[in-house]
């Protein structure tokens, strides 16, 4: 790879850091180990084909352009959280990445603000990962602890959300929102 192509991988994977919280490599590589996937079956669940699955994940690509994918990963992340605290077995995770397969996306914020699952009843989680995407989408993880840090003198309650949703693991922002919720 010349210098050039080297650059341009760095600046995409800078891109997809912002965008999606780390480069798409590392997410893509998680969910295969966590869910026990391989490349082909990933990029089948995801709706996108095996190329286009490893330009994203080396950096060729930087952004993945259908919506649809994008929700179809944040339900996998969410899945994959599931099987690792045991909630879901493995079992149960095959049939739901087969419904995942099956989804449209569409945001899980319905017109009136209340998130949903595909079943109508509101999840922590999916509210909690809608959070987490919106705030690493306005900035990368990085700058949102500099922020952070900058606002904890003042206004440590603020700064301790940022820290836990713009930068935290999905679990630790889930025990925050249930115990912020009484």
């Amino acid at each position: 790879m010349d210098t050039a192509q080297q650059e341009a991988t760095a600046r995409a994977r800078e891109l997809q850091r912002s965008w999606y919280g780390e480069p798409l490599g590392a997410l893509f590589r998680r969910l295969i180990d966590d869910l026990g996937l391989n490349q082909a079956r990933l990029a089948a669940v995801l709706g996108l084909s095996a190329p286009m699955l490893s330009q994203l994940m080396s950096g060729q690509r930087a952004k993945i352009g259908n919506p649809a994918v994008v929700q179809r990963v944040q339900a996998l992340q969410e899945l994959a959280g599931q099987v690792a605290d045991g909630s879901v077995s493995a079992a149960e995770a095959t049939d739901r990445m087969d419904e995942i397969k099956k989804s449209q996306g569409g945001s899980v914020l319905t017109a009136g603000g209340q998130a949903t699952t595909g079943a109508g009843a509101p999840t922590v989680r999916r509210v909690v990962r809608e959070i987490q995407s919106l705030l690493r989408s306005v900035s990368a993880a990085g700058d949102i602890i500099d922020a952070a840090d900058s606002l904890a003198p003042a206004h440590p309650e603020l700064a301790e959300f940022l820290r836990v949703y713009g930068a935290g693991r999905t679990a630790d922002a889930v025990a925050h929102y249930e115990a912020h919720q009484n």
